[in-house]
């Protein structure tokens, strides 16, 4: 098992929740992403805990191979990790923005595109999420739109609440509003298309750029669509790049790894867990406490995992490709 130093972002909508939450001390102000688990260029993880205290996660993933990732998962990603793990503290608004798919993205950026969900961990009173297309826009009148700010007339607003999951796929418009601390997990890429931004101004006075004519090409226009998650059991979501289920742990149980030809990450959302397992990496951790705000991954070839205490967590993984 491993844990990472985690990657903590200040941005202009970050808040103070964060740091509190994870219980860590810093001086870094407005926090807006700590990120848990990234194989990003430029901004890898480092693994925390020993022997291994030091490597970035692709050195990690070098080194293990499919006995840390599974033996699909390595096949279809070498040593590229497939998928990014945050934590989000919206204090303000993010801009409205947009993600292009793995076609797009391959072609104008030579990477992954952005598939990804929220599970919303606290949500102040008024907080919403954005997304998809409450009205018909025609692609024509989009710029106009995104400049003078009607584009916000025409999304989806969802009121938001802790224990809320949304899900949206690439082309998928939206916003994390003010007032949501939530977890997001993602296909590992960092581009991001900014639509309207409330026409604000960063440290330099300087409004962001939008990026609208990139955008266009990657918007879905149609309406409807559920992007919450209706979920009636422990499953939030199961697409083509992750699975995820949250866990509600009172006392022990068993990790589901059985038939699992991947890595598990496992983020406590609240609470306290010990987690233990077997697995053929002799030297690395085998037992390991979580706590609240904290994230592990546990490698491809651990068995029998064993989670306990009074938590709530999720878990990740990667589903075999069919």
């Amino acid at each position: 098992m491993f844990k990472f130093q985690p990657i903590l972002r200040s941005v202009l909508w970050g808040g103070n929740r964060i740091a509190a939450y994870k219980q860590i001390e810093t001086e870094l102000r407005q926090i807006g992403e700590s990120w848990e688990i990234s194989g990003v260029e430029g901004h890898e993880s480092v693994v925390a805990s020993a022997p291994d205290a030091g490597l970035t996660l692709p050195e990690l993933v070098a080194k293990y191979r499919d006995k840390l990732v599974g033996e699909s998962v390595y096949a279809r990603y070498g040593n590229e990790f497939p998928l990014l793990v945050k934590i989000i503290d919206a204090e303000r608004d993010l801009s409205l923005q947009v993600h292009p798919d793995d076609i797009l993205s391959a072609r104008r950026h030579g990477c992954p595109g952005k598939t990804e969900m929220w599970h919303i961990i606290e949500a102040a009173p008024g907080a919403q999420i954005i997304a998809g297309f409450e009205r018909e826009v025609n692609p024509g009148d989009f710029e106009r739109m995104a400049l003078d700010g009607s584009i916000m007339r025409a999304v989806r607003h969802y009121a938001s609440q802790a224990g809320d999951t949304f899900f949206l796929p690439p082309g998928t418009i939206h916003s994390i509003g003010a007032g949501n601390l939530l977890a997001e997990i993602q296909q590992t890429s960092n581009i991001t298309y900014r639509v309207y931004d409330y026409r604000r101004r960063d440290a330099l006075g300087n409004q962001r750029e939008l990026h609208t004519d990139l955008a266009r090409e990657a918007l879905n226009f149609g309406i409807g669509g559920e992007h919450k998650v209706l979920a009636t059991g422990s499953r939030l979501v199961a697409c083509e790049h992750f699975v995820v289920e949250r866990l509600s742990v009172d006392g022990r149980l068993s990790l589901p790894c059985a038939g699992i030809d991947s890595f598990v990450v496992l983020m406590c959302i609240g609470g306290e867990l010990r987690v233990s397992c077997e697995q053929p990496l002799a030297e690395c951790a085998s037992q390991m406490a979580l706590y609240t705000g904290e994230t592990l991954l546990l490698p491809a070839c651990a068995k029998q995992v064993a989670i306990a205490g009074q938590a709530t967590a999720l878990a990740t993984w990667v589903p075999t490709k069919k």
